[in-house]
């Protein structure tokens, strides 16, 4: 972890000396504009840092903490418009760096302060599921999804309140929250995610593991979620029964979870053992490609998350190692839905991907 530390925080000093020889020279300023802006480059290429080593729990280091990361998307954003301007020659095209210099600088900040208002309150999308031979018991059967909350340096208890007030003004049968609860450790944030034990619905709230869980000691964390009230799904299941209707809620480890804790591999197959028949069968998997996986058990529907949607500018990198990165998708006989996640990572910024908390309904497919 040390030397991809290392490995990555070269690659952004190049990159921020990179933006700032394509963007200061065009801009044709005095000795003291060039030096001020090479000082405003090399601040944002040490707003990482900021983030990174301020106390969260101390009002000043959370407004730090709050500057670094969203300077980091603001960073992040200029040098992928510079890339792109770059990749498509557009200063061959005539277009003079006095002004493509600038305006590349607007848009990154436009973008960025959009990113930040769009980041600050989830939406409510709702999803119809279609499921052959659905018992009329089971119809409307009404399941909140929430995914990677990531509660941490700029998502806190008042946040989680607001999503927890939303939820269950939705009135769902069942909560599903499909990984990635926090980004810290369990003593640092037992009191920001705290909220989250006021989640009601009739049938229960569930959860499975995501990849951020075993980053930050998933053992901890998952002790954590039970105590907030939640069943954890650890390659098993659950019969649920309304009426006559039997639902099956099964939930698998993160794929990745194998490499961090022994017995923790991920096996939608093994979450089925010895499970009685059922009217529909329902996955619970943080990464959209267990799906194959699912497909192969036989389940019905499978909610997951873990790609924040494709948000951008990371959009092209999400679609490389998962098949799904938002919305509902068919795969043989399988339902798909990946959120696009309630909370987010890293900068509070969200392009072309707004959070959400899904409300999903199933209907018998007519």
């Amino acid at each position: 972890m040390r030397r991809r530390f290392v490995i990555a925080w070269i690659v952004w000093m190049l990159l921020h000396v990179y933006a700032a020889v394509r963007l200061i020279p065009p801009l044709t300023l005095d000795s003291g504009g060039r030096a001020l802006a090479w000082l405003i480059v090399a601040g944002l290429c040490l707003a990482p840092l900021a983030a990174l080593v301020t106390i969260p729990e101390r009002q000043i280091g959370r407004t730090v903490r709050w500057i670094g990361w969203t300077a980091m998307g603001l960073s992040t954003l200029i040098i992928v418009l510079l890339v792109i301007t770059d990749l498509l020659f557009l200063r061959i095209w005539a277009v003079p760096g006095w002004i493509l210099s600038p305006v590349i600088i607007a848009a990154a900040t436009i973008a960025t302060a959009v990113g930040a208002w769009r980041a600050r309150s989830p939406r409510v999308v709702r999803v119809t599921i279609p499921i052959a031979s659905l018992p009329a018991d089971l119809e409307g059967f009404r399941i909140v999804q929430l995914s990677d909350l990531h509660v941490g340096s700029t998502i806190r208890r008042h946040f989680v309140q607001e999503v927890v007030d939303a939820a269950n003004g939705l009135s769902p049968d069942l909560v599903a929250f499909t990984g990635d609860v926090a980004d810290g450790t369990v003593p640092g944030l037992t009191r920001e995610v705290e909220p989250l034990a006021l989640l009601e619905a009739p049938y229960g709230k569930f959860f499975v593991a995501g990849n951020h869980e075993y980053y930050w000691d998933a053992i901890a964390w998952l002790a954590e979620i039970r105590r907030l009230g939640f069943s954890v799904l650890t390659n098993e299941h659950r019969l649920l029964e309304r009426g006559t209707g039997r639902l099956l809620l099964a939930g698998v480890t993160d794929v990745s979870a194998s490499r961090r804790v022994p017995g923790h591999e991920s096996d939608p197959g093994a979450a089925l053992a010895g499970a009685p028949p059922a009217d529909v069968k329902i996955l619970l998997a943080h990464q959209p490609r267990s799906a194959f996986a699912a497909q192969a058990a036989g389940f019905d529907l499978q909610l997951s998350g873990h790609t924040h949607g494709g948000q951008f500018p990371f959009n092209l990198l999400v679609r490389v190692g998962q098949p799904f990165v938002s919305g509902l998708h068919r795969l043989g006989a399988l339902w798909v839905y990946v959120s696009q996640g309630t909370g987010y990572w890293g900068p509070p910024l969200r392009l072309g991907a707004p959070p959400e908390i899904t409300l999903i309904e199933l209907h018998a497919a007519s």
